[in-house]
């Protein structure tokens, strides 16, 4: 089986005002650099067999000190980009809920298939990346693999992979630290049935390198 350390980028300039930054290219803060500090010291003890992130910078930007720390050659791949919020980005919840109140409310009811305007269902975001995820899996047998992404994608994701709703996302995992680790084990030991599975090993864990 797979270990995939699913991570979240580091702080963006959005993220104290909680502003949707979806595909837009939204920098690091000095704070989010830190975090990717973090996550490169754990990484350089984790005995990783692949390093992989989405094409933003933010994610690019979180995984290229991890790289860089192991030797690894990072690997970049389009299919891990955040979903697309359409008119969303770069508003916060209040504002949409004020500008598209009856968008804002069909999105907060059933996220994954009702998707802001001009955006992406959530539900057209799993079936782009989880071929990803699946290809990792089958390169990468018996390896530890991170892979650097965005909230709300990741999020959709781990629902995929557990068998939950995605609709229920924002209840089921209502916050996803910066930098944080969400390992899993991916396809579960003993899965057999289709879709394959996966166990979810933690939430938000701190990215602590391994003692000596």
């Amino acid at each position: 089986m797979t270990t995939l350390y699913l991570v979240r980028h580091g702080e963006t300039e959005w993220h104290a005002e909680h502003r949707y930054a979806g595909s837009s290219d939204v920098a690091l803060t000095a704070r989010g650099r830190e975090q990717a500090a973090a996550l490169r010291d754990w990484a350089a003890t984790a005995q990783l067999a692949g390093i992989v992130a989405s094409p933003l910078s933010r994610a690019r930007l979180s995984a290229e000190p991890a790289a860089q720390a192991t030797g690894l050659q990072l690997r970049i791949d389009a299919r891990l980009v955040e979903i697309d919020f359409g008119a969303g980005e770069g508003m916060s919840p209040g504002e949409l809920a004020t500008t598209y109140p009856d968008e804002w409310s069909d999105f907060e009811r059933r996220p994954a298939w009702h998707p802001l305007p001009g955006g992406e269902p959530g539900v057209d975001g799993i079936a782009r990346a989880m071929p990803a995820l699946m290809e990792l899996s089958e390169e990468f047998p018996d390896g530890h693999v991170l892979v650097v992404m965005h909230a709300t994608l990741m999020r959709l994701l781990l629902c995929e992979l557990i068998g939950l709703d995605p609709d229920a996302y924002r209840d089921v995992f209502p916050v996803v630290d910066n930098c944080a680790l969400m390992p899993v084990e991916f396809p579960w030991p003993g899965e057999s049935a289709a879709p394959a599975r996966a166990r979810l090993l933690g939430l938000n864990v701190p990215p602590v390198p391994a003692r000596p």
